[in-house]
């Protein structure tokens, strides 16, 4: 089994590859590519994931180039993790909004729009070469915003499905608080990606998230940032990203105060390449807890082998609606447990939603349909249109001048600017 990682060279990379080592009986690999322009972090990460495998024992074998095209070729799954612009280009996606009074941040809001821009034409460039090199692939999608870069691949026909961090984030935390095993714990997640609500936690068939809220949620509640009252009056848990809608105003204050994410994250990056270079170094460092993405190893492996074994088992992915949720077009994609085989992702059925929870991922929708539409097909008044759409912006003077921000952040990445 062949696996080829694009965007290799990311300082995330050896999580992913600790994941391989350690679940090499769920996937087993024979060789493992890794694809990055930047040769002189493959250069360190590929030298650190070799290390690893040898440290644990795997037989497979890892290569690195900066050859797309030779990297891909006979891959069984393309794992797509790349980040266009790199961190200058988020740390700009996190700062220009907030001179309009909106959220900074790389998914969510102006940022996560401009992001959108610039990803989803090169992923779909990528794509297509993934197709002529190898037409039975799979893609499996982490880079975001996974939502609108899922759908992208979907609607361009390609074997894709989105992957995201959170459901399995949440399941490991709510596994911990009540004292049982992760794969014990089956979550009732819903909405899209990083717009979404857990409601109900189940373990051996019963419903324990009263449970939870009632013993744990000041806990809960700090490590997601928002008051205690809202997860006690909403009765569910929401994605940390639901802070960014439920208190908006304070977060813009909150951002202004302080040096972006996107800067932190620049120089754990500088510190971890550094640790990464040291020969002697054949673990993946703590250090790199602070990066984020924790978990991804596990989901990463575990859809895939779901992929490529035809197992039918269930993940929370990003896949097409395609009527589980019955207010939402067939194409939009959605964030839900799905059957996943080897003919994809397939969403289970939703109890109906509430209209605090419908009416906001309605929304956010058609602000990613427009969104899409811009990233295919530019220009100044989609754009435009994407902004005034989405819920944290919604203002024609606002709209207008976020849109001359992201053009003027962003001409280098986009082809029409």
């Amino acid at each position: 089994m062949k696996l080829a990682v694009v965007g290799g060279g990311s300082t995330y990379t050896p999580e992913l590859i600790d994941g391989f080592a350690r679940l090499r009986d769920a996937l087993p690999l024979d060789e493992l590519v890794l694809v990055d322009p930047a040769r002189d972090r493959l250069e360190r990460v590929g030298g650190l994931a070799r290390r690893i495998f040898a440290r644990q024992g795997h037989p497979g074998r890892i290569t690195w180039t900066d050859d797309l095209d030779a990297g891909i070729d006979g891959a069984d799954a393309v794992l797509l993790q790349l980040r266009i612009g790199g961190q200058a280009a988020r740390n700009q996606d996190e700062t220009w909004p907030l001179e309009c009074g909106c959220v900074g941040q790389e998914t969510t809001g102006a940022g996560g729009l401009a992001k959108a821009l610039r990803t989803v034409p090169v992923v779909l460039d990528i794509a297509e070469r993934i197709r002529r090199s190898n037409p039975h692939a799979w893609i499996v999608d982490f880079t975001n915003p996974v939502g609108i870069v899922t759908r992208a691949l979907l609607q361009a026909g390609h074997q894709a499905v989105g992957l995201c961090n959170v459901a399995i984030g949440f399941q490991r935390k709510f596994a911990a608080l009540l004292g049982v095993t992760p794969d014990q714990v089956v979550l009732e997640h819903v909405g899209l990606n990083h717009l979404t609500w857990e409601r109900s936690v189940r373990v051996a068939g019963e419903d324990v998230l009263p449970k939870l809220l009632t013993e744990h949620a000041d806990a809960l509640a700090a490590d997601l940032r928002l008051p205690r009252s809202v997860l006690d009056r909403l009765g569910t848990v929401p994605s940390y990203y639901l802070r960014y809608y439920y208190q908006h105003d304070a977060v813009v204050e909150e951002l202004r105060g302080k040096p972006s994410r996107a800067a932190e994250v620049a120089a754990i990056e500088q510190q971890l390449l550094a640790h990464y270079a040291d020969p002697t170094l054949d673990e993946k460092p703590e250090l790199l807890s602070r990066r984020g993405g924790a978990y991804y190893s596990e989901a990463a492996v575990a859809l895939t082998s779901s992929l490529l074994a035809d197992t039918g088992d269930t993940q929370v992915v990003n896949a097409l609606n395609n009527g589980t949720l019955p207010f939402l077009p067939d194409d939009a994609v959605i964030e839900v447990p799905a059957t996943v085989d080897a003919t994809g992702a397939t969403p289970l059925p939703v109890r109906p939603l509430e209209p605090l929870y419908a009416g906001l991922i309605a929304h956010v929708t058609a602000y990613e349909q427009l969104a899409l539409d811009a990233a295919l097909h530019g220009g100044r008044d989609r754009v435009f249109a994407a902004l005034l759409a989405h819920p944290l912006i919604g203002q024609i003077d606002r709209a207008d001048r976020l849109t001359d921000l992201l053009i003027a952040h962003n001409r280098e990445h986009l082809t029409w600017a």
